[in-house]
């Protein structure tokens, strides 16, 4: 009888990733997730990480492992390029795309910032992102801050949204609460204090709208 090969048995490694596997990597990625020029950048370096971790599994050193993706590493510029170049990538689209569902979600316009900030988004596109999705910081956009800050407090259930068998104590307690929670996510006094003085249904129609924009 044939020894059947344990299933404990380390795989084969296979060759460093060279273009075409991080062209497809890429690909597959993409397919499956938004993503700016940093993030693709990111996973490509990650998938190359796991390939160094299996070689020293084996037993090669790292030295020889280092030196076995270092082309690999200096492709990853062009492939997130090409992945540009083919409309897969575009760091405006992704952020004018997260800055609409971060504001709907109850995020201020500095919090939306550093979100597109942490991902890799460069200052110059954040900014004409926000724009074109939130809106001029004084126009439009303010209108959109003040619609973003009372879906933050509809979440706590302050202001408009507070229960209304709720007695003067507890009103009070929320609103300072919420007052302290939305300076901490950002958003200014005026827009805050605004927010939690509005009359519930004025604040239920201006999330509606922006959710709808």
């Amino acid at each position: 009888m044939v020894a059947r090969p344990s299933r404990s048995a380390p795989r084969p490694l296979p060759p460093a990733p060279d273009a075409a596997v991080l062209r497809a990597v890429a690909l597959a990625y993409l397919a499956r997730f938004a993503a700016t020029r940093a993030a693709v950048g990111q996973m490509l370096h990650r998938h190359i990480d796991r390939w160094v971790r299996r070689a020293l599994a084996t037993g090669m050193e790292a030295e020889a492992a280092a030196h076995a993706v270092a082309p690999a590493r200096e492709l990853i510029p062009a492939i997130v390029a090409d992945m540009e170049g083919l409309g897969a990538v575009d760091d405006a689209r992704f952020s004018q795309s997260r800055a609409r569902s971060l504001a709907r979600a109850g995020r201020s316009r500095r919090m939306v910032a550093a979100h597109l900030g942490a991902r890799g988004v460069d200052e110059a596109t954040a900014g004409h992102a926000m724009e074109e999705a939130l809106g001029a910081r004084e126009g439009e956009g303010r209108e959109t801050e003040l619609a973003a800050a009372l879906v933050f407090v509809r979440k706590r259930r302050a202001g408009p949204f507070l229960r209304p068998d709720a007695d003067g104590d507890e009103a009070a307690r929320r609103d300072r609460r919420a007052m302290e929670a939305m300076a901490r996510a950002g958003f200014s006094r005026d827009i805050a204090r605004q927010a939690l003085e509005m009359d519930v249904g004025e604040a239920e129609d201006r999330i509606m709208r922006m959710r709808s924009a």
